[in-house]
């Protein structure tokens, strides 16, 4: 079990956050390279996909500054009856859905020609993949926007996780049009059903059943909530080297993924990301993926065709990815070191698999499916919420078997 905790990101949720000073060749590096694509993309592409590039920078900075998890919330609330992390999440949902759902229910595109939310149907396949990726979250050590900010941090099993990420994804869009065309309900949007005040009141109160409810399960295990973290750094050097704290993580990602859909025409999303990764990947090793279904459609053809740079959900992954560098460059805390177990490798690999072909499945990850789901009025997102959470129990319940720790407060590995 040693041998896992020093793989594994230190909390920086506590007071015991190391002062380590800003890390300036790590800053200067990722600087560098986030200026350069950002010329390139504006020069070459659009200079919508340099500011989704930009976007994607400034989510990957409040993600690692903020520690900002999905999955590191469910399980410690799972393990220890701990909510602040979920009730983060659901001041997340909040902010998102005041600003979404207007927007939505005009209809009137900000800086594009359309404007949609991510609104799925509910069916089998949602419930399988999402379970799979809850599973997957607690196996491998972190969801889609938690890998890649701790990768970016510098995190070398989240690597692995990453790795195995990618080629699930790719299996997964080979099986997904399968798995979707089983017997499902039509999607339903609460904006388009019930208009767009009603529906964010109905949303609202949702949200606030469910973090009454972490309360309610705190106090009976505790008797009383724990007190925020005392900051260790005060000031302009708390900003620029964190930790955040959760309601700065809350609101920064709703702002960013709203002005995503401004810039362009729809939610955040990551995992498409990564099966385009995959599939190409894959079609360099001898497979066939332009005969998938999964790639059928003229927009992915081009998308799996053209190149990644112009693709905008991978632009923004690489912004996340370089975000997340920059933020451990100031916090000084990017030390890639190896030091996993044999079982801790295996979940790991097997987490990213689960991950990757869950995704798929869905509709979505954590991002796409629940956060840009539900900030969409979509009950997509709200199913996909129920069987990613009951995957993660059992993933939970797993985790011991394979070395891995099963802490009781949030950490940076998501």
């Amino acid at each position: 079990m040693a041998d896992v905790r020093t793989a594994l990101p230190r909390p920086i949720t506590t007071g015991a956050h190391p002062s380590l000073g800003i890390d300036g060749r790590v800053v200067a590096m990722a600087l560098v390279a986030f200026v350069t694509l950002s010329v390139y993309l504006r020069q070459i592409v659009h200079w919508r996909q340099a500011a989704l590039f930009l976007v994607g920078g400034v989510l990957g900075l409040v993600l690692y500054h903020a520690a900002f998890g999905f999955t590191s919330s469910w399980r410690v609330l799972i393990s220890d009856r701990r909510g602040a992390g979920v009730r983060g999440q659901m001041l997340m949902l909040a902010v998102a859905c005041v600003l979404f759902f207007p927007v939505l229910g005009s209809g009137t595109p900000l800086f594009t020609d359309t404007i949609r939310g991510n609104v799925n149907p509910l069916g089998s396949s949602v419930v399988v993949g999402a379970f799979l990726f809850g599973l997957g979250m607690q196996l491998g050590g972190g969801c889609a926007s938690g890998t890649l900010f701790t990768v970016g941090g510098g995190n070398s099993r989240m690597l692995v996780t990453l790795g195995g990420f990618i080629a699930g994804s790719a299996v997964g869009a080979a099986h997904a049009p399968w798995w979707q065309s089983l017997p499902e309900l039509e999607a339903v949007s609460l904006v388009e059903s019930f208009g767009s005040w009603p529906a964010l009141a109905i949303s609202l109160a949702a949200f606030g059943a469910i973090s009454a409810g972490t309360v309610i399960v705190e106090r009976r295990r505790h008797g009383r909530r724990l007190p925020g973290p005392t900051p260790v750094r005060h000031g302009l050097a708390r900003v620029l080297s964190g930790p955040w704290p959760l309601v700065a993580g809350a609101v920064g990602l709703a702002l960013a993924n709203f002005a995503t859909l401004a810039l362009a025409g729809r939610p955040w999303g990551i995992t498409s990301g990564f099966a385009l990764w995959g599939s190409k990947t894959a079609a360099l090793i001898g497979f066939d993926p332009a005969s998938w279904t999964y790639w059928s459609s003229p927009a992915r053809q081009a998308s799996l065709v053209g190149s990644v740079f112009e693709h905008t959900t991978s632009v923004m992954n690489f912004g996340i990815l370089l975000g997340a560098l920059i933020a451990s460059g100031l916090a000084g805390r990017f030390k890639p070191a190896w030091a996993v177990s044999r079982r801790s490798l295996v979940a790991a690999i097997g987490g990213g698999l689960l991950l990757g072909y869950g995704a798929r499945l869905a509709y979505g990850c954590n991002i796409g499916a629940y956060f840009s789901g539900v900030a969409s009025g979509s009950l997509h997102g709200w199913l996909w919420l129920v069987a990613a959470f009951a995957g993660s129990v059992v993933g939970t319940h797993l985790r011991p078997r394979f070395d891995l720790v099963v802490e009781r407060t949030q950490t940076a590995s998501s």
